[in-house]
This record gives C-alpha cells, structure tokens and sequence, in this order.
C-alpha cells in the first residue's frame, strides 16, 4: 500500500505555503494512484489542524477523496484515503 507523507512542521506559520503543499500532496495521489496520505500539522494548539480541515473541506478537494481518519493514538496526525 503506497501513502505520502505531509509533515506541516516547518511551514506551520506560512499560510500560503501550506495551502499549496496541501494541494499538492492531494494532487499527487490523485495522480500516481496513492491510497493514503499522511498529514501531520502536529500537536500545538490546534490552528495548523483546523486549517487543514477547512482546506480538505473545500467541495473541489473533498471530491478526490474518499474520507479521513484522525489518529485517535496521535491527535497531531491525520490521514486521508482516496479510492481510484
């Protein structure tokens, strides 16, 4: 099973940044096939998280995947599955 990883670490507090690593993470699965990504916005307060939800919301996005999973052993980690 192939799956991307996406640490959010280093660009935590570049909006812009993230939306286009987020983009193009979701693209890069739609396009090679990929099962799973991996994001990891960390634990911190919350905000990079919440962000990327909204960004996963978005009805263009949400139609390229299947669903997503929050890790309930790491709150700090999300993943998102695509069916092709």
């Amino acid at each position: 099973m192939a799956k991307l990883v996406l640490d959010l670490h280093d660009i935590y507090n570049r909006g812009e940044e993230i939306t286009r690593a987020l983009d193009r993470v979701i693209n890069e699965a739609t396009e090679k096939r990929i099962s799973t990504v991996e994001i990891i916005p960390g634990k911190g307060s919350g905000q990079l998280k919440k962000k990327v939800l909204r960004f996963l919301d978005q009805k263009h996005i949400r139609a390229k995947y299947h669903r997503i999973d929050k890790d309930s052993k790491n709150h700090g980690r999300l993943f998102v599955y695509f069916r092709h």
